[in-house]
């Protein structure tokens, strides 16, 4: 039975990801620091067959011992501070534990090994936001990075250093990056979530509008179901390389409330949205749209869910966790749980 090491387990992606390798046969381990976090409850309804292992990506010795007690044959470093709005407020943590981490991850499955490296197949969660004021449209493996936001410089760090123990020391090391990939697990905090949240509550009268900042940015979004299989497929290739996920559309942060808001009978959604631009970020990113011919030929990867049925699962979704609110239900959707910290988003 192969057995997986995942950071990050609590988060959307991690979520994914040990659903996927548990019906793969694999024995999932998830890193969480200290056993009473509070999204542990999350993992152990939705996954309960991981084992969770305490560790923190900001203590080296904690992450050998993590090694130590799981003897993975993959490690799936998807733990970071993914909120890219809080990054500003929080530069020193997000660095910390977004871009610093990955090395102290790397050092560790190096001391685990004992500097054979090759042995524990490794992947790291780098992100769009690396590309930040882009250079060509659409982004390649090959496109320079200009990060706009102390959370894409920090990946853009954990990238390189990536990239450097693979040609350095031999580690069988692979990057994803991937854009923006959604689902009913996201965090509130983010604007896919706060917008399909905000619709549903206001479908059921139950807040009157949604604040939002810049309504003119572009995203590339597909389902995080889908993105966590090309996680997958890259450490079973022979040769590590970086791959871009992504599923080539750009959508507008209108049209997603188009959609949205279309999906609960809405048309004309002005009344409903304000914009406020503190919301607005310091330095923005317009356009993010990526080209993922490389996963498609090398991996067989393909994208399966489109823009507008993934945003209408979504607001059905909160729809669903709406009415229980509406209704006074005690209880709430393993799904329905705020992520702060996970995978990339």
């Amino acid at each position: 039975m192969p057995r997986a090491l995942i950071t990050g387990v609590t988060g959307q992606d991690g979520l994914y990801l040990a659903e996927l390798l548990i019906a793969k046969g694999y024995e999932v381990f998830g890193l969480v620091r200290g056993q009473n976090n509070p999204r542990v409850p999350r993992v152990k309804q939705i996954v309960p067959s991981v084992r969770l292992l305490d560790g923190d990506l900001r203590d080296l010795p904690s992450l050998i011992g993590a090694l130590d007690a799981a003897q993975p044959d993959e490690v799936y470093n998807l733990g970071a501070v993914s909120f890219v709005g809080m990054s500003w407020q929080q530069a020193e943590l997000t660095s910390e534990i977004t871009g610093i981490g990955v090395l102290r991850m790397l050092e560790a499955i190096q001391i685990h090994t004992h500097n054979e490296m090759g042995r524990v197949r490794f992947y790291q969660a780098s992100s769009s936001e690396m590309f930040g004021k882009v250079r060509e449209v659409p982004q390649t493996e090959a496109t320079p990075f200009h990060p706009r936001s102390p959370y894409g410089v920090a990946k853009v760090f954990g990238h390189f250093m990536t990239v450097n123990y693979r040609e350095s020391y031999g580690a069988h090391a692979c990057s994803g990056i991937l854009f923006n990939h959604e689902s009913p697990r996201r965090g509130h905090e983010f604007v896919t979530r706060k917008v399909t949240r905000g619709v549903a509550r206001i479908a059921l009268g139950l807040q009157d509008r949604i604040t939002l900042g810049n309504l003119e940015a572009r995203r590339d979004w597909g389902f995080a179901g889908d993105y966590v299989e090309a996680m997958w497929l890259m450490l079973q290739q022979a040769e590590p390389d970086d791959y871009v996920i992504a599923t080539g559309v750009t959508h507008s942060v209108r049209d997603l409330l188009d959609v949205a808001f279309h999906r609960v009978g809405i048309g004309d959604w002005d009344r409903h949205v304000a914009q406020d631009p503190r919301l607005f970020r310091p330095a923005e990113v317009d356009l993010l749209v990526g080209d993922a011919s490389k996963a498609r030929s090398l991996l067989g990867w393909k994208p399966r869910s489109e823009f507008r049925s993934l945003v209408e699962t979504m607001v059905d979704h909160d729809l669903a966790v709406a009415r229980r609110e509406r209704h006074g239900s005690a209880g709430r959707s393993p799904d329905d749980v705020v992520r702060q910290t996970g995978g990339p988003g």
